[in-house]
């Protein structure tokens, strides 16, 4: 009986451009190639079995062989890597899919299916700088070119991180007015004495160190778009004057008497209940009604795991060339660790963990390891704090936890450490308690059971095997 592997993507059996054996050596070889991929590289099929993959495809990025060793190493199917064969071949997706082990059990067999991405509009995955193929992004998406043609005032809610200025922008760039200025403020970043000047300008001599005429930002953004963040947080007084403006479309500048006409289209920005605050009288409700002609509201990061891939892999970019960096990607491993987390920072908050992880790192890829003390910060954080604020969230997500419900399998033993004995004439013993103890003191993880073991992961199945046990058994 051959050991089974519990393949968590359910991959259907796949027609393989490229057959590789790991050998119980730990040596990589070509055991088949595919014809079309031969024509593609300019080779001979058979002049490629026997040999390194890194020989053949010795421009790939990233290493044909470090995908298959991680297929190995988690015990689990990759799918949808993006790999580049050649500078001349681009463009491929591949789909690797552990086989199982040869018929003389002295090597595992991993299968590589290699397909062309297909993007048929790339304005579905990047829409203005905003990233995202889950069905809330595209919903946002739609919203936006909905929307832009319109002057009607616009309502963007969201968590803090989330996006809201850059969908601002995105509604200003798709809309008429996208020739004339974009001007954004943040009230809550601004002194209530200060806020009225900013909004609305001040003529000279109109209070202590107005020492000459200005112009506020309704008057900056006149025949363009005005954006106010956390609109919230305005005062009960500046909402007022706030509500004329928008009635009357004229702005009448703190300690003067002539009112100016202005062309603006309003966007307000909240991450706190618009509805609570009304209700608490912290917020006008006609200028809510005013405010609230159209709504866009923006998912949080946990609402939309699937686009955090596509958001890693940009930012992974952009620190490269900040930082003269030459790290591929991240590992899958590191993929699902990011993906568990609750990120009450949202996209700022994955944002500021790259940077620092690309900072750190020596390799081109980046794995779960590379987390590992953060993960600690943010679990000493959440034992303080294990819940998010109001502010932080919406009240259904109030009671979730802060902490990472996921840390590296290495990370926490569980059974004391076990090397396999040996016979006299010195060959591995290993009985299925022994197996059983190294399987479970790595969380399940075959190939670090097999490192701690003493012995090549190949091996560790030829045991299994002859004790008729499948990975199953072991759970």
């Amino acid at each position: 009986m051959t050991p089974s592997v519990n393949n968590s993507n359910n991959l259907p059996a796949i027609s393989p451009d490229l057959i590789l054996v790991c050998r119980d050596s730990g040596r990589w070889e070509i055991q088949g190639l595919s014809q079309r991929l031969a024509l593609l590289l300019k080779i001979e099929p058979s002049h490629c079995v026997g040999h390194s993959p890194d020989t053949i495809l010795t421009q790939a990025v990233p290493s044909i062989t470090t995908l298959a060793a991680e297929v190995l190493e988690d015990g689990r199917d990759l799918t949808g890597i993006k790999v580049r064969l050649s500078p001349e071949q681009q463009g491929f997706l591949a789909d690797l899919q552990f086989a199982g082990l040869t018929d003389d059990y002295l090597g595992q067999i991993v299968r590589i299916s290699l397909r062309h991405e297909t993007i048929t509009n790339h304005d579905e995955i990047n829409f203005r700088g905003m990233l995202g193929v889950s069905p809330a992004m595209r919903e946002v998406f739609r919203k936006i070119r909905l929307y832009a043609p319109s002057s009607a005032a616009i309502i963007i809610t969201g968590e803090t991180g989330t996006g809201k200025e850059l969908t601002a922008k995105a509604l200003h760039d798709e809309s008429p007015r996208k020739e004339q200025p974009f001007a954004a403020l943040n009230c809550a970043a601004i002194s209530e004495q200060l806020l009225e000047s900013e909004l609305f300008g001040h003529e000279r001599g109109a209070f202590t160190g107005a020492v000459r005429e200005h112009r506020g930002y309704f008057e900056r953004a006149n025949g363009g778009t005005l954006f106010l963040d956390e609109i919230g947080d305005m005062p009960a007084h500046t909402q007022t004057k706030l509500l004329r403006v928008l009635e009357d479309s004229k702005v009448q500048r703190v300690g003067g008497e002539q009112s100016r006409q202005v062309d603006v289209r309003f966007i307000g920005a909240t991450n706190i209940p618009l509805e609570q605050a009304v209700a608490t009288k912290q917020f006008r409700a006609d200028l809510y009604h005013r405010l609230a002609v159209l709504r866009i509201h923006l998912p949080a990061l946990r609402d939309r795991t699937e686009d955090i891939p596509l958001l890693a892999d940009a930012f992974l970019q952009r620190f490269n060339q900040h930082y003269g960096k030459k790290i591929k990607r991240l590992t899958s491993e590191a993929i699902r660790l990011l993906q568990s987390y609750l990120w009450p920072g949202n996209i700022r908050e994955l944002r500021n963990i790259l940077e620092r992880v690309v900072i750190e790192a020596e390799t081109e890829a980046i794995g779960a390891r590379a987390f590992t003390e953060w993960i600690h910060e943010r679990q000493q954080f959440s034992s303080t704090s294990s819940t998010l604020t109001t502010a932080e969230q919406p009240e259904k997500h109030q009671n979730l936890p802060v902490a990472i419900p996921y840390t590296p399998t290495s990370t926490t033993p569980v059974y004391q450490t076990t090397i396999a004995p040996k016979s006299k004439n010195g060959k591995i013993l290993l009985s299925e308690a022994t197996i059983r103890n190294a399987y479970h003191n790595n969380n399940g993880n075959l190939s670090a059971a097999a490192r701690e073991l003493g012995v090549h992961r190949a091996t560790l199945y030829r045991h299994l095997q002859n004790l008729n046990l499948s990975r199953n058994d072991l759970n």
